[in-house]
């Protein structure tokens, strides 16, 4: 349908063409003395249209003629330019594939086009898309020679990152110097130079500086470099930032913390420490009474030592704690039992025991407790029933020699020798 009315419209058209032109409203006429010419109006009409169509097509021929070398020139740069783009594709998949001697083949050739390409003064608004090119080009080379153990052209290839070219825009130019550090940071740490990597993490912006990738860098060099308290705040804000999971976040808290106040030297360090640790860390039975026997170690104060085991004391005395056979809870109540030892007798304590002890009948340790504090309140009849009962079956080596050895000083003081020796036997063997 549409195809009828086409053509009946240029039919039309020829119609009216051939009705206006059959018409003669007028002649020209053109003295060349001698001579005269007269020429129809529309001939006339046709004539000058005509040459003024040839005249147009003459003009713009010769104008495609006189850009034919500016196009051709354009075309090398787009083929130098689409050359680039494959060799720098070629090298991500090389890295990314470990073929490392062909990544930095094409790595180097693209650099060597974009090169080109860039020192042509009339690049234009390309020169940030070949400056990020390039940028990006010495990041694969550099990545390709750390991975070939060639560090000189690696360290080349980074100080023309840190340096980018001019061409390269603000933002983009901060972006490719930040990735720059973050790649050099994480070398060093491979080469296990922790001073060089905290130099450039140093460096980056406050905003990068708070990034995961950072974040795990930073932590890397601080435990390489025995930095535990530094290493603890970025193990905290890694797991606020959900880069580990619950159960290894906890771990790896769990033992920056204890590496921390295994680094203490005196007891007002180890107090320092301990300040800087979060509830949640102090909450930790390991961390608890690592850092009590600790403060035990350097004769520290023994109320003080009890107030750090208090919460912890509490949440393990439970029934319904799943822990109550662990070798956490068995570390746990020799450092308690140690304090109480050290400690004035406290009769706060010994109820406090008393009703876990009641609560729990079933646990040997608190069983233990209950003796050796009963002990320490000169309450020796209770003390040698429960201990006596404690002792066969106390899991722990150091407790059980603790309780054998706490009978026969009890014997001993009830003048039954063949008692107390009977018992420092079992203690010498336990």
């Amino acid at each position: 349908m549409r195809l009828a009315l086409w053509l009946l419209a240029l039919f039309a058209f020829a119609a009216a063409l051939a009705l206006g032109l059959s018409q003669q409203v007028g002649t020209v006429t053109v003295f060349v003395p001698p001579y005269r010419v007269d020429l129809s109006l529309n001939l006339v009409l046709m004539g000058l249209t005509a040459f003024f169509a040839l005249l147009y097509v003459a003009l713009r021929g010769m104008a495609g003629f006189w850009i034919l070398p500016q196009q051709a020139r354009r075309w090398r740069l787009q083929q130098r330019e689409r050359s680039a783009q494959a060799h720098l594709l070629n090298a991500q998949i090389g890295w990314v594939t470990g073929r490392y001697l062909r990544s930095r083949k094409a790595a180097l050739q693209g650099l060597s086009h974009v090169d080109e390409l860039l020192s042509i003064e009339n690049a234009g608004p390309q020169k940030n898309s070949l400056a990020l090119m390039r940028s990006v080009l010495h990041m694969l080379a550099a990545e390709s020679a750390h991975v070939l153990r060639d560090e000189k052209a690696r360290d080349e290839h980074v100080q023309q990152l840190f340096q980018p070219h001019q061409g390269l825009s603000a933002s983009l130019r901060t972006e490719v110097q930040d990735a720059a550090r973050l790649s050099a940071a994480r070398w060093a740490l491979y080469d296990r130079d922790e001073r060089s990597a905290h130099q450039f993490l140093s460096q980056l912006p406050l905003g990068t500086a708070r990034r995961t990738l950072a974040l795990r860098l930073r932590l890397k060099a601080d435990r390489l470099g025995q930095m535990h308290l530094p290493a603890l705040d970025t193990a905290r804000l890694l797991a606020k930032h959900g880069a580990f999971s619950s159960t290894a976040a906890t771990s790896l808290m769990r033992g920056l913390a204890l590496a921390g106040i295994d680094d203490c030297r005196d007891a007002h360090q180890l107090q320092a420490t301990w300040r800087l640790f979060q509830a949640t860390e102090k909450a930790m039975p390991e961390v608890a009474a690592h850092a009590a026997k600790r403060l035990l170690g350097f004769h520290g104060d023994a109320g003080l030592a009890l107030q750090w085991l208090l919460p912890v004391w509490e949440a393990l005395s439970q029934p319904t704690d799943e822990r109550s056979d662990s070798p956490v809870r068995h570390r746990f109540t020799e450092v308690l039992a140690q304090a109480l030892q050290n400690l004035t007798p406290d009769s706060e304590w010994l109820a406090r025991v008393e009703q876990s002890r009641l609560a729990n009948p079933r646990s040997v340790e608190l069983q233990y407790l209950s003796g050796m504090l009963c002990l320490r309140h000169s309450l020796w009849g209770k003390a040698s029933q429960l201990l006596e009962q404690a002792a066969p079956r106390l899991p722990s080596s150091e407790l059980k020699r603790s309780a054998w050895r706490a009978l026969a000083e009890l014997a001993e003081q009830k003048g039954d020798q063949a008692q107390a020796l009977a018992c420092w036997k079992l203690s010498a063997s336990a």
